[in-house]
């Protein structure tokens, strides 16, 4: 690594020296997330790291001070720190190779169910420290022995009713002191119990919110009906499995999926008007058979309550046999939680509906309607029954609390280890057809939030109920992940994992943990405490007790804002107005935010349909143009040619050209000095001279030539309109009058010279006509040469018309004329190689 800065040099190229200074000018964490923005492979990036740190660690490459270079040490060090501890914290984690295997082997969908479980436990677990942190350990310290009759020992059977020997254990409500501990400190059972249960709620209730608004930023897209298809094509494949099986698996039910999804979407566009009825029929059947089994589950719980209500004792007088009858009801109310949701089940078959996350959402809805009616007919009889019934009421909805929470884990062991074993084995060797089961992610689901529920509610009953739902979702996680190993199969349908697993929070908090709350707070503010045992005996409600203590804080002077808060804030209605005012106008701002986005998000879609529909025009169109003109693009494709080549050798074609003018000059001059010589004393007016006729052309030449230059410079390839031609022929035209006004016979036609003239005039005429649609300088330089030759031939014919023959005037004629042939015949060669 020590390499030295000439060395980087050398090996090193440009463009990478450049890139290795610039890093090393920058801080490491600039020069991270520059080398990650680097568009080239992970190996290139590697490479570039490196070399940027050997240039900085070399000696001639050192820029900064040491004070520098020992700070960015150290946010080194701090940082690979985090890293070890995070990899620590990782590998310590509750279950995580097992949640790798099941993630890897079922897929994400199966793996919510385990997710949820380890957060529920976790909950269980801060509630369970909580409690017995403030509650408990205050109790237990003041007074180890508890207070137990004599009358009262403990059978066993109190692991499942909860009654008895537990009765009068630190277990249940009515355990608890009213005391306040006298020590260091003064320790109020009555506040402590009361804030302690308050801000559990409150935290999981905040915990619950956060969660659910993180997944559902997170994980949750809505759905198009039009996109359905492209959805499970393109995004839908989970990249946590890693098991072949799995994989081959998951391919099949992906390709199933749209299968079913396409023939349902032909099925929906094949129906007519009378099977629609018919369907909705059957929805409207299915939803009142269901609704109705809620309804009178609901009601056969409550009949069985006023039953058990009607034989029910004082607890210190029941008999074993009395103790057992207990469990009637949660046995009851689990059974119906089992066998119920099967109906449902069937009911979805039945009804066939288009999409699998109606079908899901309608299967979950039904079990929530169904578990919420039970508990909702419980809460009422233990609300307003048990009250008035047993003096020490709050141990006994303790207790019932207790014996649904053990029934209910009983029947979860036995719906995993029979339920799913004995389908497994009729699916595999019984009835091979059926295969192997399935592992309901949403049945399972919903009992494991029942379960919580039911820890929610008691938490007020009985503050150690926490201990048996973590012994509970402890045995049942590797339960559920046997069973799932040995006798399921991933589900064939799978939705959205990351939508089921917000949906998912979502019924964790709306109908049971708001229910749960409602019922604690109820209780809190509404019923009346028991006068005999309990930390708020003798009080008119429990929420009295913050009567009482702002009483004994008024009585400090140093504590008088805590008293003007409770007094004007508390118990303020017009604060909770305001609260509550506050609160739906941001929801208001928050929804009309959402719509907003909403419409935005369909603008953008039409937006980019439209742009694919422009491109898709325009290629059309494109594609038709090409193929309408092909000689054109062809021709356009030589002339782009020529053009280069033209550009190539103008330099060389420019000094030929210049060459021919001087011949013609030299030609021309020559003339004029013969015509002095031999001429009889008749003056030329200077006005229609030859002389000037010729400047012209000449003059005309060049600016033919320069607007050549220009006007393939500023068009695509078309010939520009020969305006010095035009010029040129002008000034012939003037020098064809001057022979008018020297001549008084008519031109032999019969002159050899003449003849030579007219055929290099019709040769440069053709050749003109030939590349008309390519013209270029060439072209207007042999015309105007061609034009200048004739002109001069003329000349000499006149002469040799006026003057004697014995004069000789036409030798010098014919010299100009060869030259001018021969300038001619350079410019045409010129010209020909231009192409």
């Amino acid at each position: 690594m020590a390499l030295s800065k000439n060395r980087l040099v050398v090996s090193c190229p440009t463009e990478e020296q450049n890139l290795i200074k610039e890093l090393v000018a920058l801080s490491t964490t600039e020069q991270i997330r520059k080398i990650r923005e680097l568009p080239v492979s992970f190996e290139e990036k590697k490479h570039v790291r490196t070399q940027a740190m050997a240039f900085k660690s070399s000696g001639q490459s050192h820029h900064f001070s040491s004070l520098r270079d020992f700070s960015q040490n150290m946010s080194l060090l701090i940082r690979r720190f985090g890293y070890s501890i995070k990899s620590v914290s990782q590998s310590l984690q509750l279950w995580r190779g097992i949640m790798k295997e099941i993630g890897g082997k079922f897929g994400s969908s199966v793996l919510n169910y385990f997710v949820l479980l380890k957060w529920l436990l976790l909950f269980n677990i801060f509630s369970f420290l909580v409690n017995f942190g403030f509650i408990t350990i205050p109790l237990l310290v003041s007074d180890l022995s508890p207070n137990v009759s004599p009358n009262v020992s403990f059978r066993g059977l109190e692991l499942l009713t909860g009654a008895g020997y537990f009765n009068y254990t630190v277990m249940y409500y009515g355990s608890y002191s009213n005391e306040t501990f006298r020590g260091l400190v003064d320790y109020d059972m009555q506040l402590a119990y009361f804030f302690t249960i308050s801000v559990y709620m409150v935290l999981c209730g905040l915990v619950l919110i956060f969660s659910m608004a993180s997944s559902f930023k997170k994980n949750y897209a809505l759905a198009d009906a039009a996109s359905n298809s492209a959805w499970q094509l393109l995004c839908s494949w989970d990249f946590s499995i890693t098991n072949e099986k799995a994989v081959n698996q998951r391919k099949n039910n992906l390709r199933i999926q749209l299968k079913e999804s396409l023939s349902e979407k032909a099925h929906r566009e094949r129906q007519t008007t009378s099977e629609q009825l018919k369907q909705y029929g059957i929805y409207f059947g299915s939803w009142l058979l269901s609704t109705g089994l809620a309804v009178g589950c609901g009601a056969s719980v409550f009949y069985l309550c006023q039953y058990e209500d009607e034989q029910a004792e004082d607890t210190e007088t029941w008999s074993a046999l009395k103790e057992a009858e207990t469990l009637l009801v949660p046995f009851v109310v689990s059974l119906m939680n089992m066998v119920i949701p099967l109906f449902f089940s069937l009911f979805n078959k039945f009804e066939q509906y288009s999409s699998q996350r109606k079908q899901i959402y309608a299967l979950l809805f039904r079990n929530v309607l169904l578990r919420i009616s039970i508990l909702g007919v419980l809460c009422y009889y233990w609300m307003n029954t048990v009250p008035q019934k047993f003096t020490c009421w709050e141990p006994m909805v303790g207790q019932a609390l207790y014996r649904l929470v053990i029934v209910d884990f009983i029947f979860l062991m036995l719906g995993s280890l029979f339920g799913e074993f004995l389908s497994n084995v009729i699916g595999t060797k019984i009835q091979p057809r059926l295969g192997v089961p399935e592992f309901d992610v949403a049945r399972n689901v919903l009992e494991i939030i029942y379960a919580q529920t039911l820890a929610w509610i008691g938490i007020y009953f009985s503050p150690l109920l926490p201990v048996i739902q973590i012994l509970k979702f402890f045995i049942l996680f590797y339960l559920k992940k046997v069973s799932l190993t040995h006798n399921c199969q991933p589900p064939r349908r799978s939705g959205r994992a990351a939508q089921m697993k917000t949906i998912f929070i979502f019924l964790l908090f709306i109908p049971f943990f708001a229910g749960a709350l409602s019922i604690v707070a109820y209780t809190a503010w509404s019923l009346t405490p028991s006068e005999h045992c309990g930390p708020f005996r003798g009080l008119n409600n429990t929420f009295s007790v913050i009567g009482e203590w702002i009483d004994d804080v008024n009585k400090l002077s140093s504590t008088q804002w805590v008293v003007w808060i409770y007094q004007n804030v508390i118990r303020s209605e017009i604060f909770y107005f305001l609260i509550t005012l506050i609160i739906l106008v941001l929801i208001y701002i928050f929804w009309q935010l959402i719509q907003g986005r909403k419409e935005l998000i369909v603008l953008l879609r039409k937006q980019i349909v439209n742009e694919g529909k422009d491109k898709s025009f325009l290629l059309e169109k494109l594609q038709n143009l090409q193929k309408s003109c092909p000689e054109v693009n062809k021709k356009q494709k030589k002339r782009t040619t020529h053009t280069s080549r033209r550009s190539a050798e103008r330099s060389s074609g420019s000094q030929s050209n210049s060459n021919a003018v001087v011949q013609v000059l030299l030609a021309r001059q020559q003339q004029e000095e013969e015509e002095r010589r031999n001429a009889s004393g008749v003056s030329v007016p200077s006005d229609i001279s030859t002389s000037d006729a010729m400047m012209q052309a000449m003059l005309a030449r060049q600016k033919a030539e320069r607007q050549d230059e220009n006007a393939y410079e500023a068009t695509d390839g078309h010939p520009p309109p020969l305006d010095a031609v035009a010029q040129s022929l002008a000034a012939r035209q003037r020098a064809e009058e001057t022979d008018g006004y020297w001549s008084t016979t008519h031109f032999n036609r019969s002159n050899p010279v003449y003849s030579s003239i007219i055929q290099v005039r019709q040769s440069a005429e053709r050749d003109r006509e030939d590349d008309s649609h390519d013209a270029t300088s060439p072209v207007s330089s042999a015309m105007i040469q061609v034009m200048q030759a004739r002109q001069k031939a003329e000349e000499e014919e006149r002469n040799q018309r006026i003057y004697p023959p014995g004069q000789n005037a036409a030798s010098p004629g014919s010299s100009a004329l060869i030259q001018a042939m021969l300038a001619r015949q350079q410019a045409q060669n010129e010209y020909d190689d231009g192409y």
